[in-house]
């Protein structure tokens, strides 16, 4: 058990960072490539045991593809987004601006531009063939002005320092550290880090990997529980607050619980007068548009979406949690049967967060043709589809709150052709799902030259921080470029799916969202999948190979994504 620090602990620790604020917000950005590169090492230093740890804490073996996991979503990002950091910085060094070439810019949709973070670099187009990802600014924002204010804090001191808040997540071992270096040089803060209870055996791997920060006063890591957490949002020492949770979570701090917080929030007076930032979870769409599809297709896309819905347990503020599909679609049977036999050939996962059995029964109780895949079992909770949820009814639980365990639902759509299916499913996400983090689309190559610009135009409407396009949105958590967060116009009082967005390691300004294009099938089965035989073992190699990119490495991660 980790000691809960005393008030006078955290007294001393935001002390220390509330001195070396303004050391940190002016120091010049060869300084802070140093600590790039040396959070770079230490994440990887550690990197074996933090694994390990998090593997203990989950209930997952050692040596198997489970394994994988937590380098894929635990260190993988943290690699990624130090390395394309540590780029930026760089040009900002050299150039003295981010460097954003004319080749990557791409207009877009309801005047927009985008630029291209995927593929960046050679081993980009081996690793990730097929794939692109976008960053979008938001309307209006031209070509010639992408560069402008980009680079953040190591482009320009903040006009004021500051010590930074940040609450972490307690599911995915990456966030929290990330949402530390967003603060640090993205905000040019100062940073208490709070780790979640549920993962802070984290902290002797974090503390090693800050160890550079941590002895120059610029970040302090620490535990505890909701109390710990009230104590620091008040503090006069924190100037702002980054929280990774539930909106409930965030509306407690920001405006208080009960009678009182409700009132507060209907006079629009919030009890903190801090800036708070926030990533808060999604009830995830996948929109299956209507094609014609083969036997590989369906069972593809059936592992697909069972990633999306099982990975990690189920708790992911990314997991899939709607299935939209065409009510008339001839295959819509056979996809939902070859859903249902990989989820039911999955091995059982502990449900290691807390309330998860709670949450689990009152969404399996609370729908009619709720089916669970699989017996639940002390520890254990099996996936759970509730299928052919009514679309009109406002009432369906699954669309209104995010489980955070692994149960999907299912509802279908009419539509004359799949390009008005696809307009009535990206409103119904829009309108009638709780969030606006990620979104889903699956569609076929024939498809896709059949719908001819209305695919584009249903990227370019849906309302999330993130459109993947036939693959799980969490790949832009983790390729580093890439931004991650709520779609932009949500309100401390409306909060949705949170403020603000995270990553994004080319530190452009005014983004609006992530957009990540992807093959309608991918051969050898791609790694992240949940039925990959050898998760661990390219995800391990891969892990050191994007920390120091070199051709001599790829042989070996083809070797176990082909036998995969």
């Amino acid at each position: 058990m980790t000691a809960t620090p005393t008030e006078a602990e955290l007294d001393v620790a935001l002390g220390t960072l509330r001195d070396r604020a303004a050391v940190w917000a002016s120091s010049p950005v060869g300084e802070k490539i140093r600590h790039l590169h040396a959070l770079l090492a230490g994440t990887l230093r550690v990197s074996a045991r933090q694994v390990r740890a998090a593997c203990e804490a989950k209930g997952l073996a050692v040596g198997t593809p489970a394994e994988g996991e937590e380098w894929f979503a635990g260190v993988l990002p943290q690699v990624r987004t130090l390395r394309r950091l540590i780029r930026t910085a760089e040009e900002i060094r050299d150039r003295g601006t981010v460097h954003v070439p004319a080749s990557r810019l791409r207009a877009r949709p309801g005047g927009r531009t985008a630029v291209v973070v995927l593929p960046e670099e050679r081993h980009d187009r081996l690793l990730f063939a097929g794939f692109r990802a976008e960053v979008w600014m938001r309307p209006g924002v031209a070509a010639a002005n992408v560069a402008d204010g980009a680079g953040g804090a190591l482009a320009r001191p903040p006009e004021e320092s500051g010590v930074a808040l940040v609450l972490g997540a307690g599911n995915v071992a990456a966030i929290a550290p990330l949402d530390v270096v967003h603060e640090l040089f993205a905000r040019g803060r100062t940073v208490l880090l709070k780790l979640n209870p549920v993962n802070d055996y984290l902290q002797p791997f974090l503390d090693a990997t800050f160890a550079t920060l941590i002895d120059a006063g610029f970040v302090r890591i620490t535990t505890g529980g909701a109390d710990v957490g009230a104590y620091l949002c008040e503090h006069p020492d924190v100037d702002e607050i980054h929280v990774t949770g539930s909106a409930a979570t965030h509306d407690a701090i920001v405006w208080g619980g009960g009678d009182e917080g409700a009132a507060r929030r209907a006079r629009g007076e919030p009890r903190l007068r801090k800036l708070v930032t926030s990533e808060l979870g999604n009830v995830s769409p996948v929109i299956v548009v209507p094609g014609r599809w083969s036997a590989a297709d369906l069972r593809f896309h059936a592992a697909n979406v069972a990633t999306q819905l099982t990975q990690n347990g189920g708790f992911n503020c990314n997991a899939a949690k709607v299935l939209v599909t065409h009510c008339d679609w001839p295959q819509r049977t056979a996809f939902l049967d070859a859903l249902r036999d990989v989820l039911r050939a999955l091995p059982p996962r502990r449900a290691y967060y807390p309330g998860a059995r709670e949450r689990w029964q009152r969404f399996v109780d609370g729908h009619d043709g709720a089916e669970v895949l699989g017996p639940v079992t002390k520890g254990c909770l099996p996936p759970a589809l509730l299928v052919d949820q009514d679309a009109e009814d406002a009432d369906v639980l699954a669309f209104r709150e995010e489980s955070f365990c692994c149960v999907a639902a299912e509802t279908s759509l009419p539509g004359r052709d799949a390009a008005e299916f696809l307009r009535h499913a990206v409103g119904f996400a829009n309108d009638r799902l709780y969030g606006t983090l990620n979104a889903c689309v699956i569609v076929d190559p024939r498809t896709v030259r059949s719908l001819g610009a209305a695919l584009r135009d249903a990227v370019a409407d849906l309302r999330y921080g993130t459109v993947a396009v036939n693959h799980w949105p969490a790949i832009a958590f983790a390729l580093g470029g890439t931004t991650w967060g709520a779609y932009p116009g949500h309100t401390l009082a409306d909060i949705g799916s949170g403020i603000g967005s995270v990553h994004g390691a080319w530190l452009l300004a005014d983004t609006e969202r992530s957009v990540v294009h992807g093959p309608f099938r991918v051969r050898p089965t791609p790694p992240w999948f949940v039925t990959h035989r050898r998760a661990h073992e390219v995800a391990r190699r891969l892990v050191r190979h994007q920390a120091a990119p070199s051709l001599l490495r790829l042989p070996a991660i083809a070797w176990h994504a082909l036998r995969g």
